[in-house]
């Protein structure tokens, strides 16, 4: 995903209204949609081997296949691919399950919560740093494959904790065990981070193919539809997982939860080795061999050790101007006054962790019905996205972040109707009030957010695309953990916890109104934000030529 949080963002809080600024999971999930095909988060210093026809399944002989891969010959590769963001979807099974196990095994209270998950979307706010040193410090000569694997591996050892309940039991008492704690929350945070470094890799992977079919002859359909295939991958990763999350906390505990999605990161492991990748002194060996113009075989043989220093060395070098250039780039105005308003906009409070408890604690909605609210809601994001590129591409992207920004506050506030229950005299019942107020803010929340990747893909300049647009969607990241934490300062300032809900509605009020604040800076999207998405691609496609 090229650069998600989703993408994943991990769908625990929105900002604003709920739904309305996705996190993490979301981020990745969007960005297959709209991020260029020319942006590369990680430099081009890793090779494939360009074996892929070799490998080709007879997708000629199975039409169905190759439609369902949109055109795209289904090599291991590809199936590869497809995979490891399949799993990167599948594993929002865990989301409701993290919740609840802190919710009701730790007793953490809404503030606690909200702070909590800030914290854990931290591993997305520096996935730039995973880039530069999987090109840096290959591991058995792999930049790719080994780093998947070591993901994988993570991954699995991290959910597995959590399912083992290593560092603390299941008990009445847990709450008070502030190492059973820690070591849980260590744990949620490498499941993150194996997630965002499997994902830069992958992201890698994908705009690397894309740039080769483009540029190289390759299978033409790979340039139009991997990303899309990926996206798919994704998505239905996420929309099978998302009922499942609440079900299976029905009939299981958050633990067993957690063994089940723990071999989830096994297939992105497994999946992995199918890639096919040169290993770095392979290439570095046959590359003096030709130099010499001699066998090679015996020098190579002699001093495998400094081929691979001099790799390593080369990469730190590229590394270091990639940071040279970036800097260069963030010090024009042109580039960092529409930053700060991103992270601005994105900074803003959220009131989301107060709302999960008032909704499970005071009105009394179980595991299930949050599951059904998630898979609804992941529905409504794609015809969100469906929507935007159907009507709002045309239009300018200050325009749709003001109108989206502005439409957001009375949709948000909605809320008050719920909290003061309301509703109920109105004839609404509390289930059916949800379900509609999700599914708007879902939408409205892909149709401000899709218009950010565009800016961000057009605030950078030639020559440091990849580290830029990388760079951008970590400082989204980690605006949106800022607005997270801010959210938490203020329930707890206003005293709101998993039993007293009285000034939740202030809080309500605060946090959406407090999400205008953004728009008075946003004049610092003239010039680069009164373009739309079709001319942005125009021009974009008028330097290339």
């Amino acid at each position: 995903m090229a650069e998600i949080i989703t993408s994943s963002s991990v769908k625990l809080f929105g900002k604003r209204p709920r739904s309305l600024v996705p996190t993490e999971s979301d981020l990745e999930d969007s960005q297959l949609v709209s991020a260029p095909l020319l942006i590369d988060t990680r430099s081009n210093s890793v090779n494939l081997a360009d074996e892929e026809n070799e490998n080709t399944l007879d997708s000629d002989s199975n039409p169905l296949l190759k439609k369902l891969f949109l055109g795209i010959d289904p090599t291991p590769d590809i199936l590869a691919i497809s995979a490891i963001y399949f799993v990167e979807g599948a594993l929002g099974l865990a989301r409701l399950a993290q919740t609840f196990l802190l919710k009701d095994d730790f007793h953490l209270g809404p503030a606690e919560m909200s702070a909590t998950m800030g914290i854990l979307a931290l591993p997305w706010t520096i996935k730039p740093l995973y880039g530069f040193l999987s090109d840096a410090l290959p591991i058995f000569g792999y930049r790719r494959r080994s780093y998947l694997v070591l993901a994988g591996a993570v991954g699995f050892l991290s959910y597995a904790s959590l399912a083992w309940g290593l560092g603390g039991g299941s008990g009445s008492d847990i709450g008070s065990d502030s190492m059973a704690l820690t070591s849980t929350v260590i744990s949620l945070l490498l499941s993150s981070g194996s997630i965002a470094f499997a994902d830069v890799v992958a992201d890698g992977i994908v705009v690397q193919k894309t740039r080769d079919a483009a540029t190289n002859g390759g299978d033409p359909a790979i340039a139009g539809g991997l990303q899309s295939v990926c996206w798919g991958s994704a998505s239905i990763g996420a929309l099978i997982s998302a009922y499942f999350s609440g079900s299976l906390l029905e009939t299981m505990s958050p633990r067993e939860v957690f063994g089940i999605a723990s071999f989830l990161p096994l297939i992105v492991a497994g999946m992995s080795l199918l890639i096919e990748e040169e290993p770095v002194q392979k290439k570095k060996n046959s590359e003096l061999i030709v130099t010499n113009g001699s066998n090679g075989v015996t020098d190579n043989a002699e001093s495998p050790l400094s081929e691979d220093s001099i790799d390593t060395d080369d990469a730190i070098s590229g590394i270091q101007e990639q940071i040279s250039s970036l800097w260069g780039a963030l010090r024009q105005p042109n580039i960092y006054k529409p930053i700060f308003f991103i992270f601005l906009w994105q900074a803003t409070p959220t009131s989301e962790g107060a709302m999960l408890y008032f909704m499970t604690n005071d009105i009394g909605f179980g595991p299930e019905f949050l599951g059904r609210v998630r898979l609804v809601t992941a529905a409504s994001s794609l015809l969100g996205v469906l929507l935007y590129n159907q009507y709002l591409r045309q239009v300018a992207i200050k325009d749709v972040l003001l109108w989206t920004s502005i439409i957001s506050v009375p949709l948000g506030l909605t809320q008050l109707l719920l909290i003061s229950h309301y509703n109920r005299e109105l004839g609404i019942p509390d289930g059916a009030f949800v379900f509609g107020d999700d599914v708007a803010l879902a939408i409205l929340g892909e149709l401000a957010f899709l218009p950010t990747l565009v800016l961000a893909a057009r605030l950078c300049p030639p020559g440091v695309e990849a580290v830029l647009f990388a760079t951008l969607m970590s400082i989204y990241n980690g605006a949106s953990t800022v607005g997270t934490e801010i959210g938490a300062a203020l329930t707890k300032v206003l005293g709101v916890t998993e039993s007293d809900f009285s000034n939740l509605a202030l809080l309500t009020i605060i946090c959406n109104v407090s999400s205008l604040l953004p728009l008075v800076f946003i004049g610092w999207l003239d010039g680069v934000g009164d373009e739309t998405q079709e001319e942005m691609e125009a021009n974009q496609i008028n330097r290339t030529d």
